[in-house]
């Protein structure tokens, strides 16, 4: 779903629809049991190909999208379910600030770059979005991935989800600093909360103009350099926590969404600390309510996708999605799904693009045949994946093996001087 489809009352707003991803995000680095995570890998790949659906149906079979619960915001949601089940595990597991740090650069930023290095040259063909501005603040957005936060349009549309991966990684290395990382159900309700409250009083960012995105870059390149290098880490983890925070309910395109988004992923963390026994399900169950109830009385609510029956029912199928992959994480995932799940970062940023290009080459498909239609649906489908897995195979997975590399220098350095933060709990 772009911007305009969403439609917002201006021009550039991105909340809902591609996802991920995950995201778009897609990977945090497992914790030990990798093997016994594949259903993590599953659901991103079912979270990736609801999004490309999203995305392509209206163009090449309007008549199979459906309308009664938005496939493109049930991506999205089970993308930052599977995120905040699995990031703070890995933060915690790892108990290095800088080693976190060094693994999510290379893990998101090689891919994300290439993808916006290669809409800026297809521009000579097909124009950037009209809702990227064209000013520095834009080059500052993207370099810090807080576009949406600070309401910058993306060269990309399902780079908006990055938005809010980035908020949530700031705000558990904060917490992780100051040893209150192991609240998430309280942090699920709170904001929970604030969405439902944002929703009835704010109706635009509260900090309007470019200069939260290049005020924004600068405090994210320099904490970020003190979080990897180890000088004042703790101060760096608060200073970027705080300013995430700020962004996400003050610069949003639409601040109770960007709650909501937050509410989503510390619910995906609570659901991990049920699971190991250390906190119960009341909080997932209060969050998921205030979710669902956020968008009924807001003043930024006119979209088809957050009225309430439509709203609720994908709230309610991506979370039941999410729990069967749970209940069956002790069985053998099928080999396809897991496939999916490894590429499906590439397939969050290349399709639609992607998409946009094929358009551009075949224009309007109304007077295509629906066997042309099948047949055209089918090679853009084969090529997305097939670039997709071509992109996995010679830039994410060699990023991340460098980063693995540059992980472990991180890791004894820290150690051998004594810089880390100490794991709290």
């Amino acid at each position: 779903m772009t911007a305009t489809e969403r439609e917002t009352p201006r021009p550039g707003t991105t909340p809902p629809l591609h996802p991920a991803q995950r995201p778009a995000e897609q990977a945090a680095e497992r914790p030990a049991g990798a093997g016994r995570l594949a259903w993590l890998d599953a659901l991103r790949g079912i979270g990736a190909m609801a999004v490309v659906a999203e995305h392509a149906l209206p163009w090449v079979m309007p008549s199979l999208r459906p309308y009664w619960f938005s496939l493109g915001m049930y991506g999205v949601l089970v993308f930052f379910l599977v995120s905040g089940y699995i990031i703070p595990a890995s933060l915690e597991k790892r108990g290095d600030v800088g080693a976190f740090w060094i693994s999510r650069v290379f893990r998101l930023y090689p891919l994300y770059l290439l993808v916006i290095a290669v809409v800026l040259v297809m521009a000579i063909w097909v124009p950037v979005r009209q809702e990227v501005p064209r000013h520095p603040s834009a080059v500052a957005a993207h370099l810090s991935m807080l576009l949406d936060v600070v309401h910058v349009g993306a060269v990309a549309d399902p780079m908006w989800t990055l938005s809010y991966e980035m908020v949530f990684y700031l705000l558990v290395t904060a917490l992780f600093a100051g040893g209150m990382h192991r609240r998430s159900g309280a942090l699920a309700i709170v904001f929970g909360v604030v969405a439902v409250v944002a929703g009835l009083v704010l109706s635009a960012p509260l900090l309007p103009g470019h200069w939260p995105a290049v005020a924004g870059c600068v405090v994210f390149v320099a904490g970020l350099a003190c979080l990897i290098i180890g000088r004042f880490r703790t101060a760096a983890a608060y200073a970027l926590g705080l300013m995430a925070l700020v962004l996400l309910l003050f610069g949003s395109f639409v601040p109770w969404f960007g709650a909501a988004i937050l509410a989503v992923m510390f619910t995906g963390t609570a659901l991990y600390r049920w699971e190991r026994g250390t906190a119960g399900l009341g909080p997932v169950v209060a969050a998921a309510v205030l979710v669902a109830a956020a968008p009924v009385w807001s003043v930024q609510a006119g979209w088809w996708w957050v009225q309430p029956d439509v709203w609720i029912t994908t709230i309610v199928l991506a979370g039941v999605t999410f729990a069967i992959g749970m209940a069956l994480r002790g069985r053998r995932v099928p080999g396809v799904l897991t496939w999916l799940g490894l590429i499906s970062y590439s397939v969050y940023l290349l399709h639609h693009p992607l998409l946009r290009y094929l358009n551009a080459l075949v224009g309007d498909l109304k007077s295509v045949t629906d066997p042309g239609r099948a047949a055209i649906t089918l090679g853009y489908l084969a090529g997305t994946l097939t670039l997709s897995w071509l992109t996995y195979r010679f830039v994410e997975s060699p990023a991340q093996r460098l980063g693995r590399r540059f992980t472990r220098r991180s890791s004894s350095s820290s150690h051998a001087s004594g810089r880390d933060i100490p794991v709290p709990g």
